[in-house]
């Protein structure tokens, strides 16, 4: 695989676990909304990296289009009222490891969150100064591998890879031509990779010993 001369990085699973906090804004939603049901964290494990509509489907299936936006719109509202509060888990050596890599390279994150979610998360781990660009899924409401190939045009990347946790990171990644880097500890599996880390300190000691 060729040196990179840049990184985009997925957001959950692979900088931080912050599931309890969705868990929390998604059943405040349905409540608000009058809906019986409930989410629990493994349920939305198996729905992380998923763009929203995916998840709608899931958690309200059979809903209208109209409904299921209504339901989002109350779980995005609530969100950004826990936002203050909340206390993801940011996984061992992110902190340091982006402040190291952002020396040698540029940094990038791309999400299928809602928008704002990853301001939010740059915010709350104060590492906007980090990162050259991001993109959002609920900016435009792409798919992953549109808004990745997106973010290498509009920045003239070369050599791009991008670093996630799931299935569906590493078929964005081929659809958009990009090498896929696998992080173990996140939220999926996937068989289909360039590279694989157990360990968020691993990735970066690797990427700034290659020369």
């Amino acid at each position: 695989m060729t040196k990179p001369d840049s990184l985009i990085f997925d957001m959950d699973g692979t900088l931080w676990d912050n599931v309890d906090s969705y868990t929390i804004v998604w059943n405040k939603g349905l409540e608000m909304k009058g809906y019986d049901s409930r989410v629990t964290r493994e349920d939305l494990l198996g729905l992380m990296g998923k763009e929203a509509r995916v998840m709608l489907d899931t958690i309200l299936p059979g809903g209208s289009k109209e409904a299921q936006d209504e339901l989002f719109d109350e779980v995005i509202h609530q969100y950004q009222l826990l936002v203050p509060n909340m206390k993801p888990h940011i996984y061992e050596g992110v902190y340091e490891g982006l402040e190291r890599l952002s020396k040698k390279y540029l940094l990038f994150l791309l999400s299928n969150c809602e928008e704002g979610g990853l301001v939010n998360f740059m915010k709350h781990t104060g590492t906007t100064h980090l990162f050259t660009d991001y993109m959002e899924h609920g900016q435009n409401l792409k798919p992953k591998s549109f808004n990745m190939k997106l973010l290498k045009e509009r920045n003239n990347l070369q050599n791009p890879v991008y670093i996630g946790d799931t299935d569906s990171d590493s078929k964005a990644s081929a659809d958009a031509g990009v090498p896929f880097v696998f992080m173990t500890y996140g939220f999926g599996n996937t068989d289909n990779y360039a590279l694989k880390f157990d360990t968020f300190s691993a990735l970066v000691d690797y990427y700034m010993n290659l020369v």
